[in-house]
């Protein structure tokens, strides 16, 4: 049988509307990030036929089981079926977890020589390196495909970048640059990925 994912991200958070970087810290859903699960979960339903058909696995942080709850709702899922992995979980940033650029710019100014917006995460004191988290997004990519094969994922926002790259077989550079919309999910099949959104769909 083959394999389909529906790959989505958390809403919007206090801290997303705040310009602070979570990392695997935790913050509520805002207003506007309850409104854009629900928006993602009446689309998927619409790709989906029935829920009880798919497993639903979820990042285990608060703010992805908030928005599980709220997908489940929407597309009549029984939520206690809902699995959680630890391997789902954003990259953590260590100390930067929390923080704003200006706070990170002004205290380690050094870390953030020769990085760009897409690679600084991994400069992080006490964070995870990208092969880290390639690691772990492998092994868990590995053992769905071996046991589930139509599955939705709530996880986060640079997670799925990575998430994305490696099913897509693209390069570190590549990867880290993909799209971490909260408005959009995606579709991995065939190795492809396609973008979702308002009913429109564009691979890549």
């Amino acid at each position: 049988m083959q394999q389909l994912i529906y790959l989505l991200r958390h809403g919007e958070t206090e801290y997303n509307s705040e310009g602070r970087y979570q990392g695997q810290l935790d913050s509520p859903l805002t207003e506007l990030g309850r409104e854009q699960v629900q928006q993602n979960a009446r689309m998927l339903k619409a790709f989906i036929g029935h829920a009880h058909d798919w497993k639903i696995i979820s990042s285990p942080l608060g703010r992805a089981v908030e928005s599980t709850e709220i997908l489940c709702e929407t597309i009549d899922y029984d939520k206690n079926n809902v699995e959680f992995d630890q391997r789902l979980t954003e990259v953590a940033v260590g100390q930067w977890a929390g923080l704003k650029m200006p706070e990170i710019q002004q205290t380690w100014p050094n870390l953030l020589l020769n990085t760009d917006a897409f690679n600084w995460y991994f400069h992080a004191p006490d964070g995870e390196s990208y092969e880290q988290v390639v690691n772990r997004l492998s092994s868990w990519l590995k053992e769905i495909q071996q046991h589930h094969p139509k599955v939705i994922v709530v996880s986060h926002g640079l997670t799925g970048r990575i998430l994305r790259g490696i099913y897509a077989g693209l390069h570190k550079e590549d990867a880290l640059k993909l799209e971490v919309s909260q408005d959009v999910f995606f579709k991995l099949a065939n190795q492809e990925v396609t973008r979702i959104c308002s009913n429109f769909e564009d691979d890549y």
